[in-house]
């Protein structure tokens, strides 16, 4: 026969509160990435420009044979020069291992930019200014990978003045991409973060644990 307990044993039993199970940890959310596509399309419409000048003034025109053309003189000019170095010829060797250097150079940057740009959220502008850098490093790249040196055919002078050095379409997207790039202006942060912080600085304290003070003193106060 199963022994009763007492009354107020029975009572004290009943009004035991259960021990609550422990919350597990809320996942932290997943930090906000770039759109890609933008920039996808700025470098694909580069290499293409590119591309189709570079065959059409090296192939259709024979540019490589004639060497020279004048469009607007003195202004705008054809002038043949085969790159194989990098801009205005620097690092120009003709040994084949120079020229694979500088492909693993061009990659190694297009894939740092890539990554840094999907990482940091970055704007509408800062997309558009990385599509220029990727897709001109990349056009150049075509170029050493087919030709073996950078078909460069564009030449702008002065009056009294000749310009020695010629470019091309990816030349200018590169320049214009990394100039727009360093020159962008920053993110602002936010207000209330940067005062977190400051306020944890002088309080020797981590932000998170000076908020919880805070908010333990005014639980403290209420009572």
């Amino acid at each position: 026969m199963q022994q009763e307990l007492p009354f107020d044993q029975a009572d004290q039993a009943a009004a035991k509160p259960k021990a609550k199970k422990p919350r597990a940890p809320r996942k932290p959310k997943p930090p906000v990435r770039t759109d890609m596509r933008l920039v996808i399309w700025i470098s694909a419409a580069i290499i293409l420009l590119d591309q189709v000048l570079k065959y059409y003034v090296v192939h259709i025109l024979r540019l490589d044979l004639l060497r020279e053309i004048d469009v607007l003189p003195p202004w705008l000019n054809l002038r043949m020069a085969w790159n194989q170095g990098m801009n205005f010829g620097l690092m120009a060797s003709e040994n084949n291992s120079a020229r694979w250097m500088l492909i693993a150079v061009a990659a190694i940057i297009v894939v740092w930019v890539w990554i840094w740009i999907w990482r940091s959220n970055a704007s509408r502008l800062a997309q558009i200014f990385a599509g220029l850098l990727i897709g001109g490093a990349i056009g150049n790249v075509i170029d050493r990978i087919l030709y073996g040196a950078v078909a460069d055919f564009l030449n702008m002078s002065l009056p009294n003045w000749t310009n020695p050095y010629s470019f091309n379409v990816a030349d200018i997207s590169i320049f214009a991409g990394a100039i727009g790039l360093v020159m962008l202006p920053q993110k602002p942060q936010d207000p209330a973060k940067s005062r977190r912080k400051t306020a944890a600085k002088g309080s020797g304290k981590a932000p998170g644990s000076a908020v919880r003070d805070n908010t333990r003193d005014g639980a403290d106060n209420s009572r």
